[in-house]
């Protein structure tokens, strides 16, 4: 039975609804929400956000601006494919024609903004932070109101400390469209809900994150903070705790991207050869059996004949030629698999249950096995290389010193209590608009109904996301610097 619907899953509502007062602007709210996407400084700043190889003087080597343009342009691609078998292939007689459009512009902009809660240097830059708040957090003494001095784990509640041990960029994505994009009011960029839904990667709070393979166990998709919007999220696009369809996806196209693209950049780094990258391809190939090996050879056979077509054209870089054409190939390959993924699976899909045991688009289809190894052979030949481990210690020397000064700057701000010089200093470096954001939610704790001991322990809770919210928003580039400056490093 499909419990959600899509009249419902589109949802257009904005959680601050305006009446358009001209007459002539014909656009769908999603195409509204795309202008809103590229107009912002949050997505600007993806162009100095690492992909893989941090701080890299190359033009060819992707950022996160890049890599988002391309899980976009996928994203609208599989919107395009599903819509047309939905309608071709009658499916579902609830889906209308005019839903193929709505599919296209949501993807593509949920392609847009599905990285754009990342910290500096890529997804290690998570992992620093997580790791720097579990180490410390327990450890920092904060004076209370009562002159009580004590951890900050006996202030803020489980939930609270979770959000920060189990960070994710992909939940500060949820926030920062939210509320931080703060031009209007605190709203953020006030998208459509069924935008905010797609985005919204795993549907469950830090409370739920068990070592369970479902995807509402993973990992988080709100913070506490943001637990009224999740709610409201919910009920609006009748998802219920669920995931919702697009979000998968979503991943499918994100998928795509960075496991073709990781292999391209790593061969244009020279940091594996064709000769390499043919030699591991057959190995993985060489486990498989049936179907599964009769694709992956087809692939594995393309990539052979495209350095014949280069050879013969006699082009200057044959072999990298290659496997540019060749990771051509294999996205196309690949978004048809995930395609035909979602039908096969798609009252699954409609009722909540596909991804209850990890399962994603292209799980079990022809293409898995090639997603897998080009996974694999990104790791060791990429991200393991002695230049990319040089620069993630460099990183996590720069986001421990950030974290430590800022969170010491935020714990008395704004509390009536004295502060040095210092951290007077540190909190003038935070962004205006987090500052707002952060004065016009402590204010609505403080006016609530909440006993002073809890109040106190949500507004330190909103302090230290002052923290992470202002970490998240940097690039590489002004990280470093940052941490250059105040180290008095020339």
């Amino acid at each position: 039975m499909r419990t959600m619907k899509w009249k419902e899953l589109l949802c257009s509502d904005r959680v601050r609804n305006f009446k358009n007062l001209s007459s002539r602007d014909f656009r769908t709210e999603y195409e509204k929400d795309y202008h809103r996407i590229i107009g912002s400084a949050s997505f600007r700043r993806l162009q100095d956000k690492t992909q893989v190889f941090p701080l890299d003087n190359s033009d060819f080597i992707r950022t996160r601006l890049t890599h988002s343009l391309e899980v976009s342009s996928f994203g609208k691609s599989l919107g395009q494919n599903i819509s047309k078998r939905l309608l071709q292939e009658e499916i579902d007689a609830e889906f209308l024609p005019e839903y193929q459009g709505y599919l296209c512009d949501i993807l593509q902009c949920a392609g847009l903004l599905h990285d754009i809660g990342n910290p500096p240097f890529g997804h290690f830059g998570e992992t620093i932070i997580r790791d720097w708040f579990k180490q410390n957090l327990p450890h920092i003494l904060y004076r209370r109101k009562d002159g009580r001095q004590q951890p900050l784990t006996e202030i803020l509640t489980e939930q609270m400390q979770r959000d920060f041990y189990y960070f994710e960029g992909n939940t500060q994505a949820l926030r920062l469209v939210a509320k931080l994009h703060y031009l209007v009011d605190e709203n953020g960029m006030n998208l459509t809900k069924a935008l905010m839904g797609t985005i919204m990667k795993y549907p469950g709070s830090s409370l739920e994150i068990k070592s369970t393979p479902h995807i509402r166990h993973k990992k988080m998709g709100y913070y506490y903070a943001e637990r009224k919007l999740f709610a409201d999220l919910q009920k609006s696009l009748g998802t219920n705790g669920r995931r919702h369809p697009l979000a998968f996806v979503l991943e499918a196209a994100d998928d795509i991207a960075y496991r073709t693209a990781d292999i391209e950049d790593a061969v244009k780094k020279g940091c594996i050869t064709y000769e390499e990258l043919l030699m591991e391809l057959e190995k993985a190939g060489e486990k498989l059996e049936g179907e599964q090996k009769n694709a992956f050879d087809t692939m594995v056979g393309s990539l052979k004949k495209k350095y014949q077509s280069a050879q013969r054209r006699n082009l200057q870089q044959p072999k990298v030629n290659a496997v540019q054409n060749w990771a051509v190939y294999v996205q196309g390959w690949m978004i048809n698999a995930a395609t035909d993924s979602f039908v096969n699976h798609y009252d699954e899909l409609m009722n909540g249950s596909y991804g209850m045991q990890g399962e994603d688009l292209l799980t079990g289809t022809d293409g898995e096995s090639m997603m897998d190894a080009l996974g694999d052979i990104a790791f060791r030949y990429a991200f393991q290389i002695k230049p990319i481990l040089k620069l993630e210690i460099a990183a996590q020397s720069i986001l421990d010193f950030l974290l430590e000064h800022f969170v010491q700057a935020v714990l008395y701000f704004e509390t009536g209590e004295e502060m040095t010089e210092v951290q007077q200093k540190m909190i003038s470096l935070v962004s205006d608009n987090y500052i707002a954001i952060y004065r016009h939610f402590a204010k609505e704790v403080e006016d609530s109904d909440l006993s002073e001991a809890e109040k106190e322990a949500e507004k330190l809770y909103l302090r230290l996301l002052l923290v992470t919210d202002h970490v998240c928003g940097m690039t590489d580039s002004y990280a470093k610097r940052l941490y250059q400056e105040l180290r008095g490093i020339d």
